[in-house]
């Protein structure tokens, strides 16, 4: 794959599984309520709270995006029917946050990331509020862009617009790198870039969205994919 400058990449299950990182943090923050604000667990199950933020997406629906508005409006409404005037919003969704961040990268993340920044402008691209500092990977990117930031999330263009401006190439010379057929794949080819779909599991790909470019079980193989062609 030649002509690659920029190399964009999703983090929340690419780099690695999101799924047990938010179930871990949402039962951390449910037990820390429980702990500190107990009429709000006593009021409300973790399923009532999925409601609430369904809820509240539709009341915001501008800003659906950002995921740590939505995370603190749930909180502060919550604690607000449980009878709670004063509640610390910010120290409740620390405790969320703290565990948000601790994840574990698949074996071949910091190695192939490091190997890829000798020769390319790398840029973290996500929906989430994953915070690079605090997991410990600030050093292998150029720059970052989160939905917040942008205004709009993938699969939307602006986000992506933006993603390319900060690696300083033109999108054609840009490759997305993400997990996602829609959110990455076809949210990026729509916005001119050209697109790797990592597929750890081996999925079919869906027939609804054009192919990627190129196809790789992990990032590791980005290596083998544009390293050598293009160093």
């Amino acid at each position: 794959m030649n002509g690659i400058r920029t190399i964009t990449l999703d983090l929340d299950d690419t780099l690695w599984d999101l799924h047990p990182v938010i179930r871990r943090a949402e039962q951390s923050l449910y037990a820390w309520l429980g702990e500190r604000y107990p009429r709000i667990t006593a009021m409300f199950e973790p399923a009532d709270i999925r409601e609430v933020r369904s809820r509240i997406v539709q009341r915001h629906h501008d800003r659906k995006h950002d995921l740590t508005f939505l995370r603190r409006t749930v909180l502060t409404e919550i604690a607000g029917a449980a009878g709670y005037a004063e509640f610390l919003v910010d120290e409740a969704f620390a405790v969320f946050d703290e565990v948000r961040n601790d994840v574990a990268m698949y074996p071949e993340v910091r190695p192939a990331l490091t190997a890829l920044r000798e020769h390319y402008t790398l840029i973290a691209v996500t929906n989430g509020n994953a915070n690079l500092d605090r997991i410990g990977i600030s050093d292998l990117f150029d720059d970052h862009v989160n939905a917040a930031m942008a205004g709009a999330a993938k699969p939307e263009r602006p986000i992506f617009d933006v993603a390319v401006k900060a690696g300083g190439a033109s999108a054609a010379e840009t490759l997305h790198v993400g997990d996602h057929p829609l959110y990455d794949v076809h949210g990026a080819k729509q916005a001119g870039l050209r697109t790797a779909w990592v597929n750890r599991n081996g999925s079919d790909w869906p027939d609804e969205y054009e192919l990627p470019d190129a196809e790789v079980a992990h990032v590791g193989e980005l290596l083998t994919l544009i390293g050598a062609d293009d160093e």
